[in-house]
């Protein structure tokens, strides 16, 4: 029986009967998970926690809905058809609008990494100092620049030979997805780890938990809707919509895999998503939200791990297993970044997938490594214009993707119909409006125009 005649088959049955056969077959969908549970992901829950306690906690769920229908809508294309999602969207909707997709997700890839490595480096430095009592952190200057710079280095390391291998195909992408799928369960087991230990303390409320994830209230200062716009616009960035296409096809996934795309979306990407941010978020809550502490504008992880600590957590627990865990956030995102520009340099300039170009594309953000001397100043200039320009393009590629779904030149008989096609259709406009709402609100905040 082959894989298709056995995923049929296995399409029939109750879905506790096919989820454990559907997790093990599981891949692409963590990719994108490792994609978004990265720096961004961890501030923003740092910041919805210690600012606003448990209220907001419904936002972050909700956001991922809005990314998992277009995601959804995707998968269902581009396994359907086989067609790279570059090519579709030249050739069925508008050549530039591709090529802005693709431009757009591979500068976005790169610029975001000049953060995440100062990231990984921050959290890698807890890790040695609370493991071996080794800090730099007094010295400062240069001495720990440099420090920071070999640790950046040693995650650039890591994550080349990760992507690089990946990019051989074959049996490598198996390897890495399993990685990825590790990584992502070592994630939650820390940052539930940190959530218990503060339960255990008297630090979490519930009952307030629970009711943080229906929708009651909203903020009324700037602050509170730009959180919870800037969460709706980012759950499901510019370069995770490119990059995710090209994982499904290098596992050779076809018309047969389709319903497993969507598990593997809810598995790999929803759930982990669900789950990460709302930890650090109740972490967070419990620990710093109506206490005396300064918290504006210290809600960066490298100085929450030790505000953890500081509210009774622990050295370990505040500061080793909280820096384990966004490390790891750190490092996925990181390797999704690098085959992010591999992806998009490949399809723009009609690279083979398993040439020597395509692999060093894959090295394109290592200039992100400088990350750890140039940030602080650099971040200004160009967090800005990039989070601009890619959040304006994420709804233009979602409305490429509307038109998509109903081009039967392109989708056959699989353009979905009547009341499918009513759903679908509603669904994705939806996912529209409120991405480009978010993005244009926060836009306008940091523009001083609203």
């Amino acid at each position: 029986m082959t894989e298709a005649e056995r995923l049929d088959a296995l399409a029939q049955k109750p879905w506790l009967v096919k989820l454990p056969s559907y997790l093990r077959l599981s891949g692409p969908g963590w990719l994108q998970g490792a994609m978004t549970l990265g720096g961004g992901s961890a501030i923003t829950s740092l910041t919805i926690g210690g600012m606003y306690g448990y209220e907001l906690l419904w936002v972050q769920p909700l956001s991922m809905l809005v990314g998992c229908i277009m995601l959804f809508a995707l998968s269902h294309q581009t396994l359907s058809t086989g067609m790279a999602p570059f090519k579709a969207m030249r050739e069925y909707v508008h050549p530039g609008l591709a090529w802005a997709w693709a431009i757009a997700a591979l500068a976005s890839s790169i610029i975001w990494g000049f953060s995440h490595y100062p990231l990984s480096a921050g959290m890698l430095e807890e890790i040695v100092e609370v493991g071996t009592g080794f800090s730099l952190k007094e010295t400062g200057g240069l001495a720990r620049d440099f420090y920071l710079l070999g640790l950046a280095v040693a995650v650039w390391c890591v994550c080349a030979y990760t992507a690089w291998h990946y990019g051989a195909g074959g049996r490598a992408v198996a390897l890495f997805e399993n990685g990825v799928k590790l990584l992502s369960g070592m994630i939650i087991i820390s940052f539930a780890w940190v959530v218990l230990s503060a339960s255990a303390q008297g630090q979490v409320d519930w009952g307030a938990v629970a009711a943080g994830y229906i929708p009651s209230s909203l903020p009324t200062d700037a602050a509170g809707v730009t959180t919870i716009m800037a969460a709706l616009g980012t759950a499901v960035g510019i370069n995770m919509t490119f990059v995710y296409g090209y994982t499904l096809l290098h596992r050779n996934w076809g018309p047969s895999h389709r319903e497993l795309s969507r598990y593997d979306i809810v598995l790999g990407l929803v759930i982990p998503y669900i789950l990460v941010t709302s930890l650090i978020s109740i972490a967070a809550a419990g620990a710093f939200y109506g206490s005396d502490l300064d918290i504006a504008g210290k809600l960066s992880p490298a100085q929450a791990s030790g505000m953890f600590a500081e509210a009774g957590l622990g050295e370990v627990t505040g500061r080793l297993i909280f820096a384990f865990g966004v490390l790891g956030m750190a490092v996925g995102s990181l390797v999704m970044h690098m085959l992010c520009c591999g992806a998009a340099a490949a399809e723009m300039f009609g690279w083979s997938h398993d040439s020597r170009k395509y692999r060093l594309a894959l090295l394109l953000p290592t200039p992100a490594v400088l990350g750890v001397f140039v940030w602080s100043t650099m971040g200004a200039w160009v967090v800005l214009p990039t989070s601009a320009i890619c959040g304006f393009l994420l709804p233009i590629a979602y409305v490429g993707w509307l038109v998509l779904n109903n081009r039967r030149d392109y989708l056959g008989d699989a353009m979905p119909t009547g009341g499918r096609a009513l759903l679908f259709n509603t669904a994705m406009v939806l996912c529209i409006v409120v991405v480009l709402a978010s993005v244009t609100y926060s836009t306008l905040v940091k523009l001083g125009m609203w």
